[in-house]
């Protein structure tokens, strides 16, 4: 993946959503965002950051500024590697791992994740998954990977999938729990507990810096 660095972003303030940043404030974990100082103390100690095509720094700065579609579609949240390091140095105690794992949700949700990017796809496969069945069957969950990724990888796993299934370590059954129902209404009742704040957009031409 070319992780090459976007350096100036001139955009349309028509264009940016001024509530995004209120919305990721409002999930847990996000209330300290408007404090952030961007001392760049978290892309420094993250792991993964050279990796990144934003750094944890300037994702907070692009929400602050709008930047929705900007955020929702970069490698950065889906690179995270959920080590909690930018939150134990942050010096004003921003929980950026948190508002990383919000913004994976927000990106599932509005379908603007990395096209044919593997670890967003997985994340949402297996939740219709284990919405339906209540149990995740990992055969299942492979193929559907592969053919909304890369298809020809599929021929090329064959026969190591083939090897698990004979030894047992992959199963063609699907098995499903007894009260999906009572399932489907807990995590029903955690995405409507989510708070969503109203979109409003101006038609001012600005240019913004990142």
């Amino acid at each position: 993946m070319d992780s090459g660095r976007r350096l100036w972003k001139v955009k349309y303030e028509a264009e940016a959503v001024p509530a995004f940043a209120d919305q990721i404030a409002a999930i847990p974990g996000g209330e300290k965002l408007f404090t952030c100082i961007q001392c760049g103390t978290c892309g420094g100690t993250c792991p993964v950051s050279h990796h990144m095509d934003y750094t944890p720094r300037r994702i907070i700065a692009m929400i602050r500024a709008g930047f929705k579609q900007e955020v929702l579609t970069s490698f950065t949240t889906w690179l995270c590697a959920s080590c909690y390091s930018c939150t134990v140095e942050c010096p004003k105690g921003i929980k950026i791992t948190d508002i990383m794992y919000a913004l994976k949700r927000l990106a599932i949700q509005e379908n603007a994740f990395p096209s044919r990017f593997p670890i967003p796809i997985l994340a949402r496969e297996f939740h219709r998954m284990v919405l339906k069945h209540g149990r995740n069957n990992e055969s299942f969950l492979t193929v559907r990977l592969f053919l909304k990724t890369n298809p020809f990888l599929l021929f090329k796993q064959t026969i190591l999938g083939w090897k698990l299934w004979r030894q047992g370590r992959m199963g063609l059954k699907t098995e499903s729990i007894e009260r999906k129902k009572e399932l489907r209404s807990l995590l029903g009742a955690l995405e409507n507990s989510e708070l969503k704040s109203p979109i409003t957009e101006s038609k001012t031409t600005v240019g913004e810096a990142v």
